[in-house]
Order: structure tokens, then C-alpha cells, then sequence
């Protein structure tokens, strides 16, 4: 089966004439949502983190999900490229030459993070790496639950740092861990309903995606009601964990669905970004954390 080419005249990127929608196709919006949610995991748990943490986990943000763009633009076919994809194709030499001098500096920054966090991280790569390799090598990677997996793992990361140093935070930690990482997965599960909203019904669909994904995206909107109510039961009830962690998943999953609500009001590239943006809450919870 011939793969896509992003170069044909029948692929289009809108003329991007807003910061939001920029902030998406230049990879811009994975990093900053994770850099952000670590510093704030560290600061929630009274924990100081080296500035270099932070930027360490920036770059490699950015680096993975610009590849993971420039490789499904090459894979994918034409019918399942979005903005982004497209975007990636066409500033390819940019792309490769800020991902070889992000490799660069993330080289430089990594002698400044402490050593279990680089043993953590190592682990946690040879997964994504796996995993990476499957989606776009293997021929069964369209049945892989990539919205799911991606959740988990973008999660931990940013609970790494935080939790390296502080081991003894592991079990009050654990469970607005697993509340942010299905804020994550439901994050990746809304924005795959939107950019297939024919496909992800379709069960004779040719690319139908994990059974697990599918039964997810039929119950989208109750479990997004579930996180908001569990996460928040945790921010007022939970006795250990620091509660402007779960507060903030609260917050961000009401928003996911009032953006679901408001989805065919805005255009497909700003939806697909706002849908990052709303994972910035962190930011409102600041002025309230000692």
C-alpha cells in the first residue's frame, strides 16, 4: 500500500494567523504542558527541583513529538493527515535541525539532574522507545491504544523528578498520578473524536482503532465526569496527597468538556491546540501554593 505524500496539492495547511494555533504546529504545546505540570507536581509537593529538570524535560517533549510528527506524515496515508502532520512535512529540515540541537542541549543538561532521576527516565525510555517502534514500524500499529499509552507515559515523566527525590512521596503521590494520566489519555481520546468523528464509529472502518480505545471514545464524556468528580474528592478529602495536584486535573477535565461542547464553534487547528491549553491550570493554582 502506497504511503502519503504530504506534498500533494490536496493536503493544505490553513494560513495560521494565531499564536494558539502556532503554538500546535510547532510541537510547542506537549512541552510546555509537561515542563509546566512537573514544576508544578515539585512545588505542589514542597519539593525543589533544579531549573534544569525543568528544561531537560522541555526539549525531550519536544523532540518526541516533533518526531512522531515527521514520521506519521511519512506513514500515514492522506486521509488521516491533520494540520500538524502536514506542517511537520513541509518545515522538515527545520524540524531536524531543532531536534539535532535539542539533542545537544539535552546531552549538556543531563549532568545536572540527579542520578536516580536519569535511572527512572531510562527506564521509562526504553519503553516509549519500544513502543515508538511499534507504532510506526510495526504493520500492527493501528491496533495499538496509542491515546491510552501516551496518558501513562506523559504522566510519569512529570512525576519522575518530583518522586526522585522524594521517595518517601511515592504512596501519597500515586493516586493524583493516576488521575493526571487519565486526564492525559481522555486529553489524547477527545482530540482523536474530533479529528475522526466518522472513523472512530465505524467498526467496518479498514483502520479502526483499539478495541480498548473504542470502547473509551463511547463512554468519553461520563468518564471525563468521573476524573472531575474523583479528582476532586481527592483535592477536598484526600489526606496526604497535596491537593492543588488533583484540583488542577478537576479543573482541566471540566474544561475538556466544555470544549467538547463547543468543538464544531471552532476551527479544527485552534480546537486541537485549546485541547493542550486547558491542561495549563497549574498556572491559575499558583498564587494559592506555599
Amino acid at each position: 500500500m502506497a504511503t502519503a505524500t504530504p506534498t500533494q496539492p490536496a493536503l493544505r495547511v490553513p494560513r495560521v494567523t494565531r499564536p494558539l494555533a502556532l503554538w500546535h504546529l510547532l510541537s510547542l504545546d506537549a512541552p510546555t504542558v509537561a515542563a509546566l505540570w512537573t514544576w508544578f507536581i515539585a512545588r505542589a509537593s514542597h519539593v525543589r527541583l533544579p531549573e534544569a529538570a525543568t528544561v531537560a524535560m522541555a526539549v525531550a517533549v519536544w523532540m518526541l513529538y516533533a518526531a512522531d510528527r515527521m514520521l506519521d506524515a511519512q506513514s500515514n496515508q492522506q486521509d488521516t493527515l491533520e494540520a500538524r502532520h502536514i506542517f511537520h512535512h513541509r518545515h522538515r529540515s527545520a524540524f531536524l535541525a531543532g531536534i539535532f540541537t535539542a539533542s545537544i542541549t539535552l546531552a549538556l543538561l543531563l549532568p545536572r539532574l540527579d542520578t536516580q532521576s536519569i535511572h527512572l527516565y531510562l527506564i521509562l525510555g526504553g519503553l516509549v522507545f519500544g513502543y515508538f517502534i511499534l507504532i510506526h514500524a510495526a504493520r500492527s500499529a493501528h491496533r495499538m491504544p496509542k491515546e491510552i499509552a501516551v496518558g501513562i507515559c506523559f504522566a510519569a515523566a512529570t512525576f519522575i523528578p518530583t518522586v526522585a527525590r522524594r521517595p518517601d512521596l511515592r504512596l501519597s503521590l500515586a493516586a493524583p498520578a493516576l488521575l493526571f494520566a487519565a486526564l492525559c489519555s481522555l486529553n489524547c481520546l477527545f482530540i482523536y473524536a474530533w479529528e475522526h468523528p466518522a472513523l472512530h464509529r465505524a467498526l467496518d472502518s479498514s483502520h479502526p482503532p483499539h478495541a480498548m480505545t473504542r470502547l473509551a471514545l463511547r463512554h468519553l464524556r461520563p468518564m471525563t465526569v468521573f476524573l472531575v468528580l474523583a479528582a476532586t474528592a481527592q483535592a477536598v478529602l484526600g489526606p496526604h496527597a497535596p491537593w492543588p495536584i488533583p484540583l488542577a486535573s478537576a479543573i482541566s477535565g471540566a474544561l475538556l468538556l466544555v470544549l467538547d461542547r463547543c468543538r464544531d464553534l471552532i476551527p479544527p487547528t485552534t480546537l486541537r491546540a485549546t485541547a493542550d491549553f486547558v491542561l495549563l491550570t497549574p498556572l491559575a493554582l499558583i498564587p494559592f501554593i506555599r
